[in-house]
């Protein structure tokens, strides 16, 4: 089989789901139009002007008559991207708080990480990320990595980039932000890797020159959602023990070629660059 080609901003979409985005999402689009050659924006049901905002960019919008959630959006999105046959989709959140900046690092992760779901982790700043968010996280990071059978950073995180062989997959289940927990437990079952990309927290605080909307994500409605789900897909093991000990032995793969988080890499057990995934 011939040596699949590099990434390149032609092979990507970006796929942006918003609700009542129209604070910052001219200024996400915008970013997302300078990285990528196609930007598709999936608006669920925004009863504000998100759609006017960006009615003269050269975008593919699609519209929910009503709110969906962001399971039904991304899947949308999905499937726009899969008829407009690009290679790989990056997801981002239409609230600002993600850099369309380091989609060029997802994608050059992705080509060191051939077939893998690369995460955008938001370790840089993190303690700027408010307290119960980040107990929200490290929590969910728990839960999803034992599903997975290795370790994951920042499984919240909606900045993604996914290869073509993942975001076409069939019948991935949940709805809302369980969907996105389950795009990580599908792909790695499918043999898919996880590697996380050191990225900037951005969030709303004391010293941040952004304003951003309240987050849509309500912390024990939805954790509780994604763990209830998760539960279930650790129980579906036929030894979910075991599992969980392979689990903590896999540690995972931070891509941090600048050498930013060696220190973290070392005490955490976390490799840098290609890990133990299978």
């Amino acid at each position: 089989m011939a040596e699949q080609t590099a990434l390149r901003r032609g092979d990507v979409a970006v796929v942006i789901p918003a609700l009542n985005e129209s604070l910052r999402i001219r200024g996400v689009v915008e970013g997302a139009l300078a990285q990528a050659a196609s930007v598709i924006v999936v608006d669920d049901g925004s009863d504000d002007d998100t759609v006017e905002r960006i009615a003269d960019l050269p975008v593919r919008v699609l519209r929910h008559p009503r709110r969906m959630g962001k399971g039904a959006a991304l899947r949308d999105g999905f499937a726009e991207a899969e008829r407009l046959g690009v290679r790989a989709v990056v997801t981002m959140d239409g609230d600002g708080q993600h850099d369309a900046a380091d989609i060029a690092r997802l994608i050059a992760a992705a080509n060191r990480h051939p077939g893998c779901v690369v995460i955008g982790a938001r370790l840089r700043k993190r303690a700027s990320q408010p307290p119960h968010r980040r107990i929200g996280n490290d929590f969910g990071d728990w839960g999803i990595s034992w599903a997975c059978g290795f370790r994951v950073v920042d499984s919240q995180s909606g900045q993604r980039l996914y290869p073509r062989e993942v975001f076409t997959l069939r019948d991935v289940a949940g709805e809302g932000f369980v969907f996105e927990a389950q795009m990580l437990i599908s792909a790695a079952r499918a043999g898919a890797g996880v590697v996380a990309v050191p990225i900037e927290t951005r969030y709303a605080c004391a010293g941040e020159p952004l304003e951003y909307r309240k987050s849509h994500f309500r912390l024990f409605h939805d954790l509780w959602a994604i763990a209830s789900h998760v539960v279930g897909q650790v129980l579906g093991h036929r030894n979910p023990i075991a599992e969980y000990a392979r689990t903590r032995r896999t540690p995972p793969v931070i891509d941090d070629c600048g050498g930013e988080f060696v220190a973290v890499a070392a005490s955490d057990d976390v490799h840098a660059g290609r890990g133990g995934q299978r």
